[in-house]
C-alpha cells in the first residue's frame, strides 16, 4: 500500500481529510507544517505528499520545490482554494505533480492519488530495468573484467544513487577514489553537483577542522575573512574523505557529530550550518583493528561504514593485469602524442606473474618508464623495471619443513595463519575471511606460544 501524507496547518481540515483517505483503505499520517514534512519524509517512507498552498512558513509552492531537489521520487499533490490560472502554473514549476482546487471531493482526491500511484509504478518499473541494463554495463572509469571488478561494479551501481554513507577500502594504490568518483557520476541526483575530495592524513590536525567545517572571521590569528568549509561546498554532491584512518581521536568526536546531526559549526561561529551532501571515506588501515586497538573510534566506524566497498588489490585481478597495462599504455601515449607501443606476449606474462604490492600506481610507473625505453619497437621483457624481470614467486612448501623439522599442529597452524596475514599486508580483517574464522579467534592463534614438540619415544 503506498503511504501518503497530508500536510495542513489548519487542524480540523487535516482530521476530515484523514478520515476520508483511510476510509477508502489510503496508508495516510498528517503533520502541520512544511519544515515537519521534510523532517518527517527524511525519516520515514513516503510515496505521496499531499498539501496546501498557503501556509505560514514554507508555503506549498515552496514545499513542492524542496521536496523535488531532495526527494525526487516523492509525488507532491497541490491543495488551494484560489482556482486561478497562475496559482496553477507555479504548482507545476514547483515540482507539483497534480493540482487540486477547494473545496476537495474524496473521489477527486482519490483519482489524483491513484494516477500519482500509477506514475510511481512505472517510472520504478523503468528504473529497474535501466539498472538491469546498467549492471551488465562497465564503468567506464574501472577497467577490467575479472569477477572482482564486475563484483564491485555491480555494487557501486546499486548504491550510487542513495545516500547511504560509503566506505571505501583497500590497499594503497588500487584505485579508492576512482570508486568515490564513479559513486558520484552515476547518481542522477549529484552528478551535476561538486566532488570534494580531501585527504585527512595530508592535512595538519589544527587546519583540518577549519578545512572541514569553515571558519567565521577572527576565529584565528589568519582568519581575515569568513570561509565555508569543504562539506558546504559539497552542497548537493558529495565530500569525499580520503585516508579516514589518520584523522586524530578528537577530529573524529566531532566528525561524528556533524554526521549524526547533518549540520556543522564553523571554527569560531555559534551557529550550526545544516548540509546536503553525500559522505564517501576511504582508507588502507583495517579500521576494526583500530577500533580494537582504540585509535579509531568505534561509534564513528558503523556510522561510516553504513556500506563497505572493498577495492582488490591488483594480485588478485588475474588478467586485469595486462588490460590495465594497455589501457595505461594508450592513455600515456595520448597524453605525449606518441604512437602506443604493444606489449608482447613475453612482458605480458612478466606483469601477471608479479605480485604488484603498490598495485595500479606502481604498474602505471612501470609502464611509463617502459615505454620511455622502448623507443618505437614493441615492450619487451628487458624494459621493464629489474625488480619485475627477476620476480620469483615466494611458495612456502610445508611438506619441506616437515622433512627439515618435526614440527606440531598446533605450531604449523601459527605458520600458515602468520603466512597468510603476511600475504594481505597484515589486514587482520581480511586475514580472517581468508581463514574462515573471525577476528577473535585470529588474534587468539597469533597470542598462543609455540609448543614445543613432544619428545620421541625411546626403545
Amino acid at each position: 500500500m503506498p503511504n501518503v501524507l497530508l500536510v495542513d496547518d489548519d487542524e480540523d481540515t487535516r482530521t476530515l481529510m484523514l478520515e476520508s483517505l483511510k476510509r477508502r483503505g489510503v496508508s495516510v499520517a498528517t503533520v502541520a507544517s512544511g519544515q515537519e514534512c521534510l523532517d518527517y519524509v527524511r525519516d520515514h517512507e513516503v510515496d505521496v505528499v499531499i498539501t496546501d498552498l498557503q501556509m505560514p512558513g514554507l508555503s506549498g509552492v515552496e514545499l513542492c520545490a524542496q521536496l523535488r531537489e531532495r526527494h525526487p521520487n516523492i509525488l507532491a499533490l497541490l491543495l488551494t482554494g484560489l482556482g486561478t490560472y497562475d496559482s496553477a502554473i507555479e504548482a507545476v514549476r514547483s515540482g507539483a505533480y497534480d493540482y487540486l482546487t477547494k473545496p476537495i471531493k474524496t473521489d477527486a482526491l482519490i483519482v489524483a492519488l491513484e494516477r500519482a500511484f500509477e506514475h510511481q509504478s512505472v517510472a520504478r518499473e523503468v528504473k529497474r530495468l535501466r539498472q538491469a541494463v546498467d549492471v551488465a554495463t562497465p564503468i567506464p572509469s574501472l577497467v577490467g573484467t575479472s569477477a572482482v571488478i564486475r563484483d564491485m561494479s555491480t555494487l557501486i551501481r546499486r548504491v550510487a544513487d542513495t545516500d547511504a554513507t560509503v566506505l571505501i577500502t583497500g590497499e594503497s594504490g588500487t584505485g579508492k577514489e576512482l570508486v568515490a568518483r564513479a559513486l558520484h557520476d552515476l547518481s542522477p541526483t549529484r552528478r551535476s553537483e561538486p566532488f570534494v575530495a580531501i585527504n585527512c592524513g595530508a592535512m595538519p590536525p589544527n587546519l583540518l577542522e577549519s578545512e572541514l567545517f569553515g571558519h567565521v572571521r577572527g576565529a584565528f590569528t589568519d582568519a581575515k575573512t569568513s570561509r565555508s568549509g569543504l562539506f558546504l561546498q559539497a552542497q548537493g554532491g558529495t565530500i569525499f574523505l580520503d585516508e579516514i584512518g589518520e584523522m586524530p581521536l578528537d577530529m573524529q568526536v566531532k566528525l561524528l557529530r556533524v554526521l549524526q546531526q547533518r549540520t556543522v559549526r564553523p571554527v569560531g561561529g555559534d551557529d550550526e550550518v545544516p548540509f546536503q551532501a553525500r559522505v564517501i571515506t576511504a582508507t588502507n588501515r583495517d579500521l576494526e583493528t583500530e577500533v580494537d586497538e582504540q585509535r579509531f573510534r568505534e561509534d564513528l566506524f558503523y556510522r561510516i561504514n553504513v556500506v563497505a566497498i572493498t577495492v582488490p588489490p591488483l594480485r588478485a585481478r588475474g588478467g586485469d593485469v595486462v588490460t590495465l597495462a594497455q589501457h595505461l599504455v594508450q592513455k600515456i601515449a595520448t597524453r605525449s602524442n606518441k604512437r602506443a607501443p604493444a606489449i608482447s606476449p613475453d612482458a605480458a606474462r612478466k606483469l601477471i606473474a608479479y605480485e604488484w604490492p603498490g598495485n595500479v600506481r606502481e604498474l602505471e610507473n612501470s609502464i611509463e618508464r617502459a615505454m620511455a625505453l622502448c623507443g618505437a619497437g614493441e615492450i619487451l621483457p628487458e624494459h621493464l623495471p629489474t625488480k619485475i624481470i627477476n620476480y620469483q614467486p615466494e611458495r612456502i612448501e610445508l611438506t619441506t619443513a616437515l622433512a627439515t623439522e618435526m614440527i606440531t599442529l598446533d605450531e604449523m597452524e601459527r605458520r600458515y595463519v602468520r603466512q597468510v596475514l603476511a600475504s594481505v599486508r597484515g589486514n587482520k580483517t581480511h586475514a580472517a575471511r581468508v581463514l574462515g574464522i573471525d577476528r577473535r579467534s585470529l588474534y587468539r592463534r597469533l597470542e598462543t606460544p609455540a609448543a614445543t614438540p613432544p619428545a620421541m619415544p625411546t626403545t
